[in-house]
């Protein structure tokens, strides 16, 4: 019986290791343990149970870094890097706008201080990843965009004490600049961004951004106009201003039309590659998602208390760790499924070539 005790705990052990590695050593590896077993023992030693994880650790990184040299990652990286370059171009657009054009709705006194030289550099900085991106200087894209994430942490980090909440909100913008920058790290061919979308689905990823950013500043010129004296009626929508509600669904559906554009841009893909579009940019909208729910009481407090109430290291622990946990995950997933895929497709072969 403890023979079998002790088996029973190798293979245990022994599952620390991947599947395809298990499937032909497991047998061989099992009988070289029970031989070296001392005469009653019930459990593995210390040292075997320490050499058995840890060797199944590294074999199965190894299997999962050989999983990410798949063309597919290649393809979605290649496209995930030109959807963020473009998102983040949209973003430091709108902020630069934001600082030209004073919206009618502002009282008197709060017009806009107009942009500085880091303003424009977002922009510009942008525009040339996007731009070198299209014309397929593949390096200099990544350089300029890791530059664009220095640049953010230059700027941004040393009001992590002063203004945490500042540096807490703009968190999903750095992560998803990360994800640009090592997107565009990942080797392709030359101008593969436009080899694999084609015309159509690169002229949706290019221009609804833009088309969402005009509608945006249509809307703020547009506002209506701050009345000091008299009553003010006009709708509101996360932001979005007009004067009925009417006008306000027509910004709220123009808006939507250029989101679905890039979303059926991006589901006209192949499967394995959409998949791995997901994977890449999930983590962001679980850094957004992170912090709009699990520190929203945080930012209330912070605003209402007048004074500035330090995060705590879990929670920057947390901060830094969803994005990486996340990714991970999803890449797990997406493996397991396109091997479970692959295994009921083998099957199915299997079932007609024995009916044949």
């Amino acid at each position: 019986m403890s023979s079998d005790d002790l088996e029973r705990r190798y293979r245990r052990l022994l599952a620390a290791y991947p599947w395809e590695h298990r499937r032909v050593y497991e047998d061989e590896m099992l009988a070289v343990l029970l031989a070296g077993a001392r005469p009653g023992q019930r459990r593995p030693a210390a040292a075997d149970v320490r050499n058995l994880v840890g060797a199944g650790l590294r074999a199965r990184f190894r299997v999962g870094a050989r999983g990410f040299t798949e063309p597919s990652w290649a393809d979605a990286a290649t496209v995930t890097g030109l959807l963020a370059v473009v998102v983040l171009l949209a973003i430091t657009g709108k902020a630069l706008l934001d600082q030209l054009v004073r919206a009618p709705s502002l009282p008197p006194g709060f017009s806009p201080s107009g942009p500085d030289l880091v303003d424009w550099l977002r922009v510009a900085g942008w525009a040339g990843v996007c731009a070198t991106v299209l014309v397929g200087w593949r390096w200099v894209a990544a350089a300029l965009a890791w530059a664009g994430v220095l640049g953010w942490g230059a700027l941004v980090a040393p009001q992590t004490s002063d203004n945490p909440t500042y540096v807490v909100d703009m968190l999903p913008q750095l992560a998803l600049a990360v994800v640009a920058a090592a997107a565009l790290t990942v080797p392709a061919p030359r101008r593969r961004a436009v080899a694999l979308l084609g015309v159509r689905r690169l002229l949706a990823l290019v221009l609804a951004p833009a088309a969402m950013i005009a509608l945006l500043a249509a809307n703020r010129v547009n506002s209506p106009t701050f009345d000091f004296v008299g009553e003010v009626s006009y709708q509101v929508f996360y932001g979005i201003e007009a004067g009925s509600e009417l006008v306000l669904w027509l910004y709220v559906a123009g808006l939507a039309a250029a989101a679905l554009a890039m979303v059926i841009a991006v589901s006209t893909l192949t499967p394995e590659v959409r998949r791995r579009i997901v994977v890449m940019l999930l983590p962001v909208a679980a850094l957004a998602l992170v912090i709009d729910s699990a520190l929203a009481g945080w930012v209330t407090s912070t605003m209402n208390m007048g004074h500035t109430i330090p995060l705590v290291p879990e929670q920057w622990a947390m901060l830094v760790l969803v994005a990486p946990v996340t990714f991970l995950a999803g890449a797990l997933l997406v493996r397991r499924r396109e091997e479970t895929l692959r295994m009921v497709a083998l099957g199915r072969n299997a079932d007609r070539e024995q009916n044949t």
